[in-house]
């Protein structure tokens, strides 16, 4: 297969380069293309509570990001039109994602802004001037996988602790994380701005974080990024422009460091050295790697919890330190989330909570009592005695993670693994991974690929991945079509007991929805 590669140039084109944060000023006019996306909505919400003046677009209509917004009164209209620049006064800054530039940068809003001079930026870059404007200091979450599950992990663990927070988590958060109607941002009085910082083409390049974590590093988005050394460059320039921000401001910048992941560990030791005003903070479970684990500052052990029917995974946590409130932990701490994944994704909480102040009994409460958030191993329903999931996992070793996790959970069960691929370009150049870890399931579904931000889709089909599943050796993949004639597809051929894991970053959140309906149930709630 020929490589997908592209510049970040070429997808951002016409968008302003990222620059660092500045105050909002009482009434400026933004206007926010795509504003039904998880993101987008994040950026028009906060700014509206910042104090600009907000409206909003998106032609692919209402979504469930888009109904805080609609809640606080914010102007949306459900299609693009240059015209949206130029009402209600005239915008006098316009933001947008790059999935859209990626793939349209002559979009017709983008062209009136340009031609009207109208300051044309990525939503990230709102997201931090709002975090300016309300005088917090950032607390951001990166890595390959795992950045919505710990970021709204950490924002739960202050809010439980009192510390009132803003944040924006790329998964839609409940009402008593977001503060209001169900959204993916939530705006504090406190101290703290939680961000979920994605690597991408520099999204994450507005953010200058007191407090960093990294949760895993490996190659992923590889239209963009040639290899695994092209991700590890990316965080590390983001990581020593956050510690000159610090330095420059007298300040310090914590970087909490999952060193127990190969690619962390190897981000660890290039910033080993060059670092003018940041600390390096190292965490590991105990069984992940010998030598990590030795080297570490904070070191967690996983386990499961004794007895019962659902037994649960646990955290202990040891502070390899002598520093006030080092110590103290509870022993193991029964987690709602399961999984080894979710085990390290909790110990990287507890880094972060502690460089932020966070007494130690507070930080375990909130560990413990973190539901989770929507689309991540999201239990939709159990119809007719059928266990239907959904989330987000799109990456041959975020499927591992959570397949290993289902089969945890509901052992002895028929395991359905159903994936709508995220981009062809990723499923092009990663098929034999996620064939590989698709064909471990005890039935394997593909849905329909979600282009995204792909301007080539004819590279590979779903049915290609079908065939490569089908080749492993294990019952044969199909490949039946949308997201609709796949739940079809499902209702028809699941049975009582069977588990079915609906995964994907598109609209694969559909097939959960709709297979519970036509199993007759309506959907449940997240946990």
């Amino acid at each position: 297969m020929r490589p997908v590669r592209r510049t970040v140039a070429d997808i951002s084109a016409g968008l302003a380069p990222a620059r660092s944060a500045r105050l909002i000023p009482a009434g400026e006019r933004l206007h926010v293309v795509g504003a039904a996306g998880a993101g987008a909505s994040a950026a028009a919400l906060l700014a509206h509570r910042a104090g600009a003046t907000v409206s909003g677009c998106d032609g692919g209509g209402p979504s469930p990001y888009s109904a805080a917004l609609s809640a606080a009164g914010i102007s949306l209209a459900w299609e693009h039109s240059a015209d949206h620049l130029s009402t209600g006064g005239g915008a006098q800054r316009l933001a947008v994602t790059k999935a859209l530039t990626a793939v349209e940068p002559d979009h017709p809003e983008l062209l009136a802004a340009r031609r009207l001079g109208v300051a044309l930026e990525a939503w990230q870059q709102v997201v931090a001037d709002a975090a300016m404007t309300a005088g917090q200091r950032l607390a951001a979450v990166a890595g390959t996988h795992g950045k919505s599950t710990s970021s709204g992990w950490l924002l739960h663990v202050l809010v439980q602790a009192g510390r009132d927070p803003s944040a924006f988590v790329g998964a839609l958060l409940p009402a008593t994380l977001a503060g209001g109607a169900p959204g993916t941002s939530r705006w504090g009085a406190g101290d703290t701005f939680v961000v979920e910082a994605d690597e991408y083409a520099g999204n994450f390049d507005p953010y200058r974080p007191a407090v960093s974590v990294v949760l895993n590093a490996e190659w992923d988005h590889p239209d963009v990024f040639a290899d695994e050394a092209a991700v590890l460059d990316s965080f590390e320039m983001w990581l020593r422009r956050a510690d000159l921000a610090a330095a420059e401001t007298g300040g310090t910048q914590h970087i909490v460091m999952n060193v127990g992941d190969p690619g962390v560990a190897r981000l660890a030791h290039r910033l080993r050295t060059g670092l003018a005003a940041s600390r390096l903070v190292r965490v590991a479970l105990a069984d992940a790697n010998g030598a990590a684990a030795d080297a570490a500052d904070v070191v967690g052990r996983a386990g499961r919890s004794a007895g019962g029917h659902d037994p649960a995974t646990t955290l202990e946590v040891t502070i390899q330190s002598d520093d006030p409130g080092s110590h103290g932990w509870p022993g193991p701490v029964p987690l709602r989330l399961g999984g080894r994944h979710n085990a390290a994704n909790a110990l990287c909480v507890v880094a972060a909570a502690r460089a932020l102040g966070v007494p130690t009994p507070g930080i375990a409460e909130g560990i413990a009592s973190f539901p989770g958030v929507g689309r991540r191993l999201e239990l939709k329903g159990e119809p007719r005695g059928v266990t239907v999931l959904d989330d987000y996992g799109h990456h041959p070793t975020a499927i591992a993670a959570t397949l290993a996790a289902v089969r945890e959970r509901y052992p002895r069960r028929r395991v359905w693994a159903v994936y709508e691929p995220l981009t062809y370009h990723r499923t092009a150049q990663m098929l034999d991974g996620f064939a590989a870890v698709l064909a471990t399931a005890d039935r394997a579904v593909v849905a329909d690929i979600w282009a995204g931000r792909d301007p080539d889709t004819t590279i590979t089909s779903a049915a290609a991945l079908a065939r490569a599943i089908s080749s492993q050796g294990g019952p044969k993949a199909t490949a039946p079509g949308s997201v609709e004639r796949t739940a079809d597809h499902l209702a028809e051929r699941v049975t009582a007991g069977d588990v079915v894991l609906v995964m994907g970053g598109g609209r694969s959140y559909v097939i959960a929805e709709r297979l519970v309906a036509l199993l007759g149930e309506p959907s449940g709630t997240a946990r």
